[in-house]
């Protein structure tokens, strides 16, 4: 079982913008800390037998100038890698190029703080449309199964995220419970980053429901 209001509690998430020589671009940040060392965190995000455990399953160079693949989902480059402090890539996905920057700092007594941006062009219509929810609800279901993971106190090495009793998970009131409160708290963040509460809003009740499967608001 997932403790969903605390998970989704535990999370800080942030919209901002940045000026990159292609044109503005939105900037989606979400953190977290973990009951975990760096090393092993670090070691969680990075090692080709572990990200399968709690993401996706991964093929590819995991090393700088190498090329990943995660099954299913997005593919890119590895652009520099600072062990065990955290590592940045491309993120290619739907014919579309941005950018994700992991950033691993020590929160004391073992612990570890955990903060992921994401780096992408997104024209207006479809950020009034579907709004940061559209890739955050992701980032916050990813850091769930990482909690998940480093929460376990044995996991076998082969074992991994079983994609049927994921997709069984996201059709449950639990599942749609944690969408929904995630989608929420990204509607918070875009309006707290001056998007009109208004559009944050529809924005945000129509990304729930693509994700849950609902009709569209």
């Amino acid at each position: 079982m997932i403790d969903v209001t605390g998970q989704i509690s535990a999370v800080e998430r942030r919209i901002g913008d940045r000026t990159l020589p292609a044109g503005q671009a939105r900037v989606l940040t979400i953190s977290q800390t973990y009951d975990a060392p760096v090393a092993d965190v670090f070691d969680a995000c990075t090692n080709p037998e572990r990200i399968p455990r709690w993401f996706l399953p991964v093929s590819g160079e995991l090393s700088p100038g190498g090329r990943y693949r995660l099954e299913g989902n997005a593919e890119g480059t590895v652009q520099r890698c600072d062990p065990p402090h955290g590592f940045a890539a491309t993120w290619e996905f739907g014919g579309e190029v941005s950018w994700i920057e992991v950033r691993l700092s020590d929160a004391g007594a073992g612990r570890t703080r955990f903060e992921l941006e994401h780096v992408a062009h997104v024209d207006d219509q479809r950020w009034a449309e579907y709004g940061p929810g559209a890739v955050g609800i992701g980032w916050d279901l990813a850091l769930v199964g990482l909690a998940s993971h480093l929460g376990a106190e044995h996991v076998p090495a082969g074992a991994g995220v079983d994609p049927a009793a994921a997709a069984g998970w996201m059709g449950s009131d639990e599942g749609r419970r944690f969408v929904t409160e995630s989608g929420a708290r990204w509607t918070a963040a875009s309006v707290d980053a001056g998007t009109p509460a208004d559009q944050a809003r529809g924005a945000g009740e129509r990304v729930v429901a693509f994700y849950t499967g609902a009709a569209t608001p």
